[in-house]
């Protein structure tokens, strides 16, 4: 499968056409992005999300223009560390159009799920997000193979089923 680079996989998040769906299965996660926010969270301190900013304008300007963007996150209970945070600071990309559902784990056993998170961009291009064993990025990788894409969608549409509006998911 084809890689890309962090910024072509911006590019492609801020481009894509009608839809957006996005896969998290995991845990925890580890970004360097996020790392400094959610430490500052887990110590108390307040965060006023002005580093949300970007993404969330950009969720705007997708669902402006009447694109859907969607994502399902497959989560243990009680919720991790990382979870509780995500959850405490997902209320500002759901006010800019992004539907974020929450999926508990027991509900997904019988769901047959690709071994990585992923996007599925405009139903023709997939991209696995890679990460290591501490949740940091590895590498993205493409395909547009249909076999995948069509694994992915099944996945994600299955998943979306269970799923949990997040104003109404209460945290474990």
């Amino acid at each position: 499968m084809p890689s890309i680079s962090e910024a072509e996989f911006g590019r492609l998040l801020e481009t894509f056409g009608r839809e957006s769906l996005h896969l998290e299965m995991r845990d925890a996660y580890g970004t360097e992005t996020e790392l400094p926010y959610m430490a500052a969270w887990s110590r108390g301190e307040p965060d006023d999300l002005a580093w949300l900013a970007g993404w969330c304008d950009t969720l705007r300007a997708h669902t402006a223009r009447g694109a859907t963007v969607r994502r399902a996150r497959i989560v243990s209970e009680p919720l991790s560390a990382y979870q509780r945070w995500s959850y405490s600071i997902a209320h500002p990309m759901v006010d800019a159009g992004e539907d974020i559902r929450w999926v508990p784990r027991w509900l997904v056993s019988s769901i047959g799920l690709p071994g990585n998170d992923f996007y599925l961009l405009d139903g023709r291009l997939v991209i696995f997000l890679l990460y290591t064993g501490d949740g940091l990025n590895a590498a993205f990788e493409t395909s547009t193979d249909p076999g995948d894409v069509a694994l992915c969608r099944s996945a994600f549409e299955a998943v979306w089923k269970v799923a949990i509006p997040h104003r109404e998911y209460q945290p474990v």
